[in-house]
């Protein structure tokens, strides 16, 4: 796979995609183990903390990485078929408001990532170089699907420090 430009994204997205290094694929394959690794040493009590008024607690992180990845695929789904039509953003704290995440096990996340992660692996490892360099208009911002897959891969690596440092206190 050639490497991402950084005129396939934009700005908004590069604290995620500046969290990947090296090969993009073999991280996205590396994470459907280490993230439910990482989510079963977290207890039942902490997976409902909130580390400040307002903010989410550790389930509700874990089911907004899980829909972001949906909504990432999704584009990248879109763009790489050539479609055309500008696709329209997304607002993440209404979809944690009316998710109901807090009534979950992290072994049910767990799964859940497992299974996500798995599909979308096999649509992006199907992509051929052309159809991966493809672009699209999404939440305004022009983006190729290649750039989708680091987005992916760096969004649950910056949740997942956010997790550590935060909400665990750097365990």
């Amino acid at each position: 796979m050639n490497p991402l430009k950084s005129d396939e994204y934009p700005a908004i997205y590069s604290p995620y995609i500046d969290t990947v290094a090296g090969d993009v694929m073999e991280l996205l394959k590396d994470q459907l183990t280490t993230f439910p690794e990482f989510l079963a040493n977290i207890t039942a009590g902490k997976s409902e903390f909130a580390y400040a008024e307002g903010k989410w607690t550790i389930k509700e992180v874990v089911g907004h990485i899980i829909d972001t990845e949906r909504v990432m695929a999704y584009r990248a789904l879109r763009f790489g078929r050539n479609d055309t039509k500008e696709l329209i953003g997304f607002e993440p704290d209404d979809f944690v408001a009316n998710a109901r995440f807090n009534e979950r096990s992290l072994d049910s996340f767990a799964e859940e990532f497992v299974l996500v992660r798995k599909s979308n692996l096999e649509l992006f490892t199907h992509f051929n170089e052309h159809e991966l360099a493809r672009k699209g208009i999404a939440s305004e911002r022009l983006t190729s699907v290649r750039a989708f897959m680091y987005i992916i891969a760096g969004h649950l690596t910056h949740h997942r420090n956010v997790i550590r440092e935060r909400y665990l206190g750097g365990e």
